[in-house]
């Protein structure tokens, strides 16, 4: 049985533990609320774009833009892999690390290549593991994304789709439900679905009207595809990063809950075996008292 030292310095150590993890659930959820407000602020623009887009795409059929045309059987992709820079938010990475592995399965059953970008260091650790050919990296994207730093990395993965290196592109993120709840998402970015830019019924009358085209159709549909697509990364990324301040303020909270429940339980080991010492010493002053006499 450890002593009573050893027991009251690994009480310190706890605490002290529990004084972090307490501090660090503070600033998550400080930083939580704001990239919920700013993840929920990009969605009215990716919805207006994806409208614009649509209709524009309808109203020019002779002219189809590359991200939205198929190119057949699908034999080299691209994946974009989005996590969080840093660890201690629970199974998030984990998570969407697994969906992927298994995705990527199933290309190599089928005798698909990849190539990847990620977004994130804990990504880019997973896909060097896997020995992926990464084409592209960011990291350290901190807790305000900016889409010039994005811009540079996921060109690469468009312009390869564009020139017809690749079939398709998907995206791979952590889509935001609640705080409680964070789900790994692999979608289909390139070619752009039908369902992607299809339009409801009263999304047609707000949008039915003819555009004047400056300088002209093609190079207007070009520049809002892109900015499109641009939009559907940026707005994965500020998922990601509020998924990561959620799944992190939970995972620090039930670390504190942890470290108070092994503090009670420390304590209570810590009385048991003072009190037995203590009656032990008794013990031996009685016993050397009826010696004596």
């Amino acid at each position: 049985m450890p002593s009573t030292k050893e027991i009251r310095l690994k009480i310190k150590s706890v605490q002290s533990t529990s004084k972090i993890t307490k501090a660090m659930q503070m600033v998550a959820a400080s930083k939580m609320r704001k990239a919920q407000e700013r993840m929920r602020q990009g969605r009215p623009y990716s919805d207006k774009i994806r409208n614009i887009v649509a209709h524009l795409a309808q109203a020019n059929p002779e002219y189809r833009h590359p991200f939205i045309a198929k190119h057949g059987e699908l034999r080299n992709v691209g994946l974009i892999l989005i996590t969080t820079d840093k660890g201690l938010c629970g199974g998030l990475n984990t998570n969407i690390q697994r969906a992927v592995l298994g995705r990527v399965k199933e290309w190599d059953a089928a005798g698909i290549k990849f190539q990847a970008t990620s977004l994130g260091n804990k990504g880019l650790g997973f896909l060097q593991r896997l020995n992926a050919n990464i084409v592209s990296q960011v990291v350290q994207l901190g807790d305000r994304p900016h889409l010039e730093r994005l811009i540079g990395p996921i060109k690469l993965q468009l312009d390869a789709y564009a020139s017809g290196q690749l079939d398709a592109v998907f995206i791979a993120y952590s889509r935001f439900i609640n705080t409680m709840k964070q789900e790994p998402m692999i979608e289909q970015l390139l070619p752009l679905s039908a369902e992607s830019l299809a339009q409801t019924e009263e999304e047609k009358r707000a949008y039915a009207w003819d555009y004047i085209y400056e300088p002209d159709p093609q190079r207007v549909i070009d520049e809002l595809l892109t900015r499109y697509v641009e939009a559907l990364i940026y707005q994965s990324v500020a998922e990601n990063i509020a998924c990561e301040q959620s799944a992190r303020m939970v995972a620090m909270k039930a670390a504190s809950d942890n470290a108070k429940k092994l503090i009670a339980e420390l304590q209570l080991i810590y009385n048991k075996t003072r009190q037995a010492g203590i009656t032990k010493e008794i013990s031996e002053i009685v016993g050397g008292a009826a010696a004596i006499a």
